[in-house]
């Protein structure tokens, strides 16, 4: 029997509404930060995430009392990895606390492919389950590509499915990954124009730089899709452009977004004036003192003198990423993408 670790049933509170609404803020920039010392304005994505919360959570009503149950979603998380058990933990709380389920099920290590292929039909077939997400990586006898293709991409809000990626890059309507999808909530919820913006992307990997690649060049103005692009001029540079190269590409650019998972790769003297800077990388490292510390791509306080918006790490791409997850969620109940494909 699957083991459920996480689960709400019940739609969250008018005490957890007017919570939210209080954490959300009522200006419109209020997540945009000015401290002293610093001169690029931060945008801090707790703030932001949580006025999305708020705003989902309204959604949640709606289609809780329609449906007569909340949106669900399950998340299957395979072994005992620390950093996986943090973020799943982190989705499926979030999902709670916005009135949805949030239900975990956890396998061991050990299971079979097959056997985690049965459970993903089964979730597939649940018309009481509108996401499905298995966490990533999965230990090595198990093929990722194949896992993430079994879910039905109807249910695939973490949007790795090759019919949601083939539609997203030909401008339709589709599940989009997560992360992605938090830095252009970002961009345009901070009021930042890409329209014909060079926009350099460091960092190649399938699901955040190729995806970034393809949202932010796309068509925003003049059309009728749902998916609106950013229409950007975008550079993509990744670990073999040559570092004066990678120098050359950044300062050319009006916002750069970065996720290498390279400590300090993008310095102050590497960043145009009043430039956007987005970092997605996300790096334990070791003090002096043999204290962890989470760092990104950016050297912070160089950067943050050259900038005019940055986000920091920890604190900013990273709870976006959970939003957009539950906003997808969210899109599967109502059966958006459903009634588009067919």
């Amino acid at each position: 029997m699957m083991k459920a670790l996480h689960s709400a049933g019940r739609i969250a509170n008018p005490v957890l509404r007017r919570q939210l609404s209080t954490a959300a803020g009522t200006n419109g920039l209020d997540f945009v930060v000015n401290k002293p010392g610093i001169k690029a304005n931060l945008i801090d994505g707790n703030l932001l995430a949580k006025r999305i919360q708020r705003e989902l959570y309204d959604e949640v009503c709606g289609i809780t009392a329609k449906s007569q149950r909340p949106p669900n979603l399950t998340v299957v998380l395979v072994g005992d990895d620390p950093a996986s058990k943090t973020y799943v933990k982190r989705k499926s709380k979030t999902a709670i606390k916005v009135g949805m389920r949030g239900d975990v099920l956890h396998k061991p290590a050990t299971i079979g492919q097959d056997e985690l292929l049965e459970l993903i039909e089964s979730l597939n077939k649940d018309d009481n389950i509108d996401g499905v997400l298995v966490q990533l990586p999965l230990p090595p006898h198990i093929d990722e590509t194949l896992i993430c293709q079994s879910i039905s991409p109807f249910k695939d809000v973490d949007g790795f499915h090759l019919l949601n990626i083939g539609r997203y890059v030909m401008g339709r309507p589709a599940f989009i990954p997560a992360t992605p999808l938090g830095v252009l909530e970002i961009l345009k919820r901070c009021k930042v124009d890409t329209f014909g913006k060079t926009a350099c992307i460091v960092g190649r990997s399938k699901h955040i730089g190729f995806t970034l690649s393809t949202l932010l060049h796309s068509d925003g103005y003049g059309t009728n899709n749902p998916l609106i692009g950013a229409d950007a001029t975008t550079i993509i540079c990744h670990r073999y452009t040559p570092p004066d190269e990678l120098k050359r590409m950044t300062l050319l650019s009006d916002i750069v977004i970065t996720g290498t998972g390279v400590p300090g790769l993008i310095r102050g003297d590497m960043i145009k004036e009043g430039a956007t800077v987005i970092d997605i990388g996300l790096i334990k490292m070791k003090d002096a003192n043999g204290e962890t510390l989470i760092v990104g791509d950016v050297e912070f306080p160089q950067v943050s003198k050259v900038a005019s918006l940055i986000t920091p790490v920890p604190g900013g791409v990273g709870p976006m990423t959970v939003a957009m997850v539950l906003k997808n969620t969210i899109h599967a109940a109502n059966g958006i993408y459903k009634e588009l494909y067919n």
